[in-house]
């Protein structure tokens, strides 16, 4: 079984920094892409930041030039550096992996995503 475990959440002013990350562990094969998504109450989930195998990375309109996502291959693990935050980034920030799990007898299984439990980001003004 695959679990991803969300750290780095919580309360900063208007300008400050968090970093977030996201360790996935268990039964992994192969990771494809990882990635960040928000959402707050009254509006749908949107797409952070995601990096791909490759390194290839994707950012919303709304945080390019003040998010930089990141990853450990070795560790299976993804960061989001988040600069010169402002409250409209309070939200619930979720990371989700897409992977190739890891079948019995060491086989390469389907690929599925996974998300994590939500880390709460509130930043005041």
């Amino acid at each position: 079984q695959v679990r991803l475990v969300e750290s780095g959440g919580g309360l900063v002013q208007a300008g400050g920094s968090l970093r977030l990350s996201c360790a996935a562990s268990g039964s992994i094969f192969s990771i494809n892409s990882m990635g960040w998504y928000r959402q707050t109450p009254g509006k749908q989930r949107e797409l952070v930041a995601a990096i791909r195998s490759g390194g290839s990375t994707n950012y919303g309109d709304s945080v390019k030039g003040r998010f930089t996502i990141s990853r450990d291959n070795a560790k299976n693990t993804v960061y989001l550096q988040m600069n010169s935050l402002k409250p409209e980034d309070t939200a619930v920030y979720s990371c989700n992996v897409d992977l190739t799990y890891l079948a019995g007898g060491g086989v390469a299984g389907k690929q599925h995503d996974y998300w994590g439990q939500g880390a709460q980001v509130t930043v005041s003004s």
